[in-house]
Parts: C-alpha cells; structure tokens; sequence
C-alpha cells in the first residue's frame, strides 16, 4: 500500500509521517503530481494559514490534482479547512469539495478563549473513519484552530466549544477533520488505521 502526504508549507507534515510510521506504514511526502494520482491514499495536511496555502495551491496546479483525486483523501485541520468553499481567514475561496463555510469562532463568554487549543470530544460519529466507534460513546482528540466549519450535511463528528461545529466531514472519497489524529493518541490510531483500510 503507497501513501502519500501532499508536500507544501504544512507544519504538521512531520508529525503526520511519524503517526503513519507508528502504523508500521512509511508514507511520501511529495508534491510530485504523478506519484500522488499514482497513491492507494492521500494525506492533505494542513498548519498554516488559509489564503497563502490556497495561493501555493492554485500556483502549483495542486488545487485542480486534489479535486481530481478517486482514491480516499484525509484533510487535517486547514486541510479539512481548505476542501471547503470559502474560509473567513483572509477572506479565502477554497477548493469547494464540501458545499460548507468556514467561520472565525468568537468568543461568548470571558473563558472562551480563541484558539481552540487542547483535548475535546467527539461524538455523533458516523462512516468510515469512524468505524468501531461505540454509539454515543464520546472520544477524546486533539484540536488547535482559530476556525471552524458548522455543522453541515456532509458533518461525520461534532464537537462542541462555543458552540457545536463539524470536527469532521465525509463527502464520496474525501474525508477530513479539524482535529489531529496524529496527535491524538490511541483514538487517532483507530481513526488513521478506519482511513488506511480503506485502500484494502
């Protein structure tokens, strides 16, 4: 099995490879176009900031390779961000895989704190990433972000902070959460192993 790990200005690429390797599996880390369309799967990670990713996306002809991609494709965190139509953070059109809006939290009450940095729960988990999740169990993960998707059709986990968002989306072959499942334990193991056998 060949995974890929899109290469660009990401900071968690490095964590992300070390959590595959921990899988017994040793990814690519690449922007080469063909050997990405030749992967059994993808990794779009993402640790940065919305509108100069899109811009190294849409300059590189990767926006369109990602959008034509049929094998299984995980967004992680701005990853998840970008397959989304448009982002609040600097003001960002995306690559609109989910029909979904990107909002900037803000803050109710004087113990919100933005960002959303630490361990929180999932629950309401549904499809394949999900896969040998108890029914109404909640699960610890691990988020940081200053941005959120609602909730949405496309919505596969919710979390609450602020108020309840998507802390992951399904939609055909593109899969994607806000939080790190290479940072997230035991849980994330479970969910980057439901994401690997998807190429089985």
């Amino acid at each position: 099995m060949s995974v890929a790990i899109i290469k660009y200005n990401a900071g968690n690429i490095r964590s992300v490879d070390y959590a595959l390797r921990r899988l017994g599996v040793e990814p690519i880390i690449t922007a080469d176009k063909e050997q990405l369309r030749q992967a059994d799967c993808i990794i779009f990670p993402g640790v940065g900031e919305a509108a100069t990713t899109m811009r190294f996306l849409r300059t590189s002809g990767m926006d369109h390779l990602i959008l034509g991609l049929t094998q299984p494709v995980l967004g992680i965190c701005l990853g998840m961000q970008l397959m989304c139509c448009h982002s609040e953070e600097g003001d960002t059109d995306g690559l609109g895989i989910f029909d979904a809006e990107v909002k900037r939290f803000v803050p109710l009450r004087h113990e919100d704190k933005v960002p959303h940095m630490g361990w929180n729960t999932i629950g309401q988990t549904r499809g394949a990433l999900f896969d040998g999740f108890v029914d109404g169990k909640e699960e610890y993960v691990y988020f940081v972000h200053s941005y959120y998707v609602p909730l949405h059709a496309c919505t596969s986990a919710v979390t609450d902070y602020i108020s309840p968002f998507s802390a992951a989306l399904q939609k055909d072959n593109f899969f994607a959460t806000q939080f790190h499942p290479e940072k997230s334990g035991g849980v994330g193991e479970r969910i980057l192993r439901n994401f690997l056998s998807l190429t089985h």
